[in-house]
């Protein structure tokens, strides 16, 4: 059961940490400075590890509440976007815009809204390829048996 997992879980992961790390360390980096909302010895492995457990999370709900919705691949990892992104949004964004100190929450709802919007455009049809890989029959006769599922 858990290895049916992993791959959704490396959709999140991979992607997140990687856009996380290069957009508000590196492309962003002054604009966050500007903001005044980060400490200066950022400690990357906490980031790691709360990225990991939303992983783990968003996968189950992937599983649970998309994975055997109609449509395409594509269409349920887009509407998972929608919804994943629209959560995802009001923790990372509106309440730590309402409780953090910076110095523009207009600025700060504006680049981390960006971020969330680039971020779950990837991690939505992502984690539907994952799942729709991990349940696709392998092995002698699975290109048939997949053909006859198609048609």
């Amino acid at each position: 059961m858990v290895k049916r997992y992993i791959l959704p879980i490396l959709a999140y992961l991979v992607p997140t940490f990687a856009l996380g790390f290069v957009w508000h360390l590196v492309l962003f980096e002054g604009y966050y400075a500007a903001l005044g909302i980060y400490r200066s010895d950022i400690i990357v492995p906490f980031g790691f590890v709360a990225i990991l457990v939303q992983g783990s999370i968003f996968a189950w709900l992937y599983d649970k509440a998309f994975a055997q919705a109609s449509g395409s691949w594509l269409a349920r990892g887009l509407a998972f976007a929608a919804v994943g992104g629209l959560l995802s949004w009001t923790f990372t964004t509106l309440a730590v815009a309402a409780k953090n100190v910076m110095t523009s929450v207009p600025d700060y709802l504006l680049i981390e809204t960006a971020f969330t919007a680039v971020q779950w455009i990837m991690v939505g049809p992502l984690t539907a390829l994952a799942f729709a890989a991990a349940r696709a029959p392998s092995g002698p006769g699975a290109a048939s048996m997949q053909a006859r599922e198609a048609a």
